[in-house]
């Protein structure tokens, strides 16, 4: 494998606790009922994707409008603390001092994931970006991680994907691309379509061993 293309939350940052906290607060602010199958079809896309499929459930709201009231509940006091995902880090560095380049492509926004890369201290070891912005469809469409293997000119075979999301690991599929299943935020049984599943970052080795 020639390239490393990660996920960030739930991959890099434990957040998937605090999106789904913050999900929980629109849905209740619009009196919507929702329950934990509600809440995971948010995880690992891109939101402006989810409320456009759920326009029904906010009669006359602009999903524009619906994103920015998500955004202002991120200094609501209670919510869980986003932290690095165990290894995370020192995967990222081994990829790097192998000399293989590193992607991230993320559902989020840009600014989010500048903001978190620099927090885990690993942000001058990340090629390229693809956040929410850069792509027309998100996850579980393969754009975003097709889009990274082009910037690196490196085919889709020669990268190998790191995902938390079922959305994600689809993505990465449907791209041609290996996938190690990271089973953070989903039990590591319902990751089946990733090649190899592990249960954090803690110890995985750079090339993989069945990829040398």
């Amino acid at each position: 494998m020639k390239a490393a293309l990660f996920d960030l939350d739930g991959t890099l940052i434990n957040s998937e606790r605090r999106s789904l906290a913050m999900w929980a607060m629109l849905l209740d602010s619009h009196g919507v009922e929702h329950d934990d199958i509600v809440l995971r079809g948010f995880m690992g896309r891109r939101g402006r994707d989810v409320l456009t499929e759920r326009a029904h459930l906010f009669p006359g709201k602009r999903v524009a409008d619906l994103i920015a009231e998500v955004f202002s509940f991120h200094d609501r006091p209670g919510l869980p603390d986003v932290v690095p995902v165990p290894g995370a880090a020192d995967l990222v560095r081994k990829v790097s001092a192998y000399g293989s380049p590193i992607a991230v492509v993320t559902s989020a926004s840009r600014d989010w994931a500048e903001e978190r890369l620099t927090q885990v201290g690993i942000r001058d070891l990340i090629r390229t970006i693809v956040s929410a912005e850069d792509v027309v469809v998100g996850k579980p469409d393969p754009e975003g991680f097709l889009l990274a293997a082009a910037r690196f000119l490196i085919e889709p075979a020669h990268c190998v994907v790191f995902e938390d999301s079922i959305a994600g690991i689809t993505a990465a599929k449907a791209a041609g691309m290996a996938c190690v299943g990271v089973a953070t935020t989903h039990a590591g049984t319902e990751l089946t379509e990733a090649d190899l599943v592990v249960a954090d970052l803690t110890g995985v080795e750079w090339p993989l061993p069945n990829t040398q």
